[in-house]
């Protein structure tokens, strides 16, 4: 006998709705169109225009120039600043996909080699120049200005030995060579100093003895090479930072190999922007790679362990999917933040070979001293034409940063008391 519940749940209704035509049609979802074009391109690279003729070239001492906004914004539209852009740019896309050991030191350009002896030279001058005993300061060591005195007196030797003779075409070109190690009365180091390094060798290049066939040994053998130098320095004499902006910064000292590196590692098959993170792809390919180089150099000048703790940006451009998007960003960086920030570019020196434009102010106009000539702390125009502010020895102003003493310096003090080579870890690790 059926029971009521077996009944009822055979029942089914003879007039039941169609319900087809009352729910919603079903669709699949599109993916989202992707943007042709993204909303902030990375620069591109301009063509760079090939040397004057020597005959040409009226030498001169070179001077600062930008002195003002004003002066900025005109240089920002100058050939110079596109000189200078084209020149870094190209420089980077030489070096693609391309390892530091692709370039065997066998067959390097004499004139490379030159320049490679010239650094040499350099840090032999460290060994004739011992620090102070600073009592364990963490600023600068004064002993510095001593190292700078000794690079000044050898410079007609180490150009003389580029094959250049003519005496003013050596006082313009070694002008930018004596800056790219750091300033004497302030004894500090930035990316403007080191942008002084690079318009030496685009002054080499517009006299001809740096051909554009050897661009790729200029970033993968020399710039190597001044890297290590500036190691040495910057941890024999503890120079502080020029203009840091603290643990916020990309780098207390450098930004070329964060551009160039990312360039080398462009298409690379394993290594990824998060590799940086990996201690053993450090230590393997560090040797290879300017970008991986840099951070482990950053990593054993830190006391504390970890990126995210001591380079917040580090390790937030690590979050990128791909080293095209890291490499787009280091574009953007340098037109924005080298070039395109008066704090950096009103201490950029201009000669014939990368020259000043009409309408920009002259160091003798406002009665400024030359960069080297300066009383400690320096003295500059800035945020207003015609007004000028003294930075006095002991702070700093916002337009130059803060006077941060040396990590390098830092670093090194704490292992002497210590006695240990180990970093210490943040307690919420």
């Amino acid at each position: 006998m059926p029971t009521a519940t077996s009944s009822q749940d055979s029942y089914v209704p003879s007039n039941h709705p169609d319900l087809s035509q009352k729910l919603p049609r079903l669709t699949p979802r599109q993916k989202p169109k992707s943007r042709s074009t993204p909303s902030n391109p990375a620069p591109e690279t301009p063509l760079l225009p090939p040397p004057r003729p020597v005959e040409e070239l009226h030498f001169t001492r070179p001077s600062r120039r930008i002195l003002s906004p004003k002066d900025q914004d005109i240089f920002l539209a100058s050939p110079s600043y596109t000189l200078l852009v084209s020149f870094i740019f190209t420089l980077s896309d030489s070096i693609r996909d391309t390892p530091i050991s692709a370039i065997k030191a066998a067959e390097l350009d004499p004139a490379v080699s030159s320049v490679l002896t010239v650094l040499d030279d350099a840090e032999a001058l460290i060994e004739q120049c011992p620090p102070e005993d600073t009592g364990g300061s963490r600023f600068g060591n004064k002993a510095f200005r001593d190292f700078v005195d000794a690079v000044e007196a050898s410079l007609r030797q180490w150009h003389e030995r580029l094959n250049i003779t003519d005496p003013a075409a050596i006082d313009e070109v070694a002008t930018y060579l004596h800056h790219s190690f750091g300033n004497r009365t302030r004894i500090d180091y930035g990316s403007g100093h080191e942008l002084n390094f690079m318009i030496w060798l685009l002054c080499l290049n517009r006299l001809s003895i740096l051909k554009s066939s050897t661009f790729p040994s200029l970033v993968l053998a020399v710039l190597p090479r001044y890297l290590r130098l500036m190691r040495t320095i910057q941890m024999t004499y503890y120079l502080e930072p020029a203009g840091s902006h603290g643990v916020w910064g990309l780098d207390d000292y450098q930004f070329l190999p964060f551009l160039f590196g990312a360039s080398q590692l462009l298409h690379h098959p394993v290594i990824r922007p998060l590799s940086i993170h990996q201690p053993l792809i450090l230590e393997e390919y560090a040797k290879d790679y300017l970008y991986l180089d840099q951070v482990a150099f950053v990593n054993s000048v830190k006391n504390v362990e970890g990126l995210r703790w001591h380079s917040p940006m580090l390790d937030d451009i690590s979050a990128a999917k791909s080293w095209e998007k890291v490499e787009a960003g280091m574009r953007r960086m340098f037109v924005a933040e080298v070039l395109g920030k008066l704090p950096v570019m009103q201490h950029f020196l201009f000669g014939s070979m990368v020259p000043a434009v009409e309408g920009m102010s002259t160091e003798e106009e406002l009665g400024l001293e030359r960069e080297e000539d300066e009383v400690s702390g320096g003295e500059v125009v800035v945020m207003q034409d015609g007004m000028k502010h003294v930075h006095t020895p002991n702070s700093w102003g916002d337009c130059c940063g803060i006077k941060v003493p040396s990590s390098v310096g830092a670093t090194l003090e704490m292992k002497k008391r210590m006695g240990g080579e180990g970093l210490r870890r943040v307690p919420f690790d």
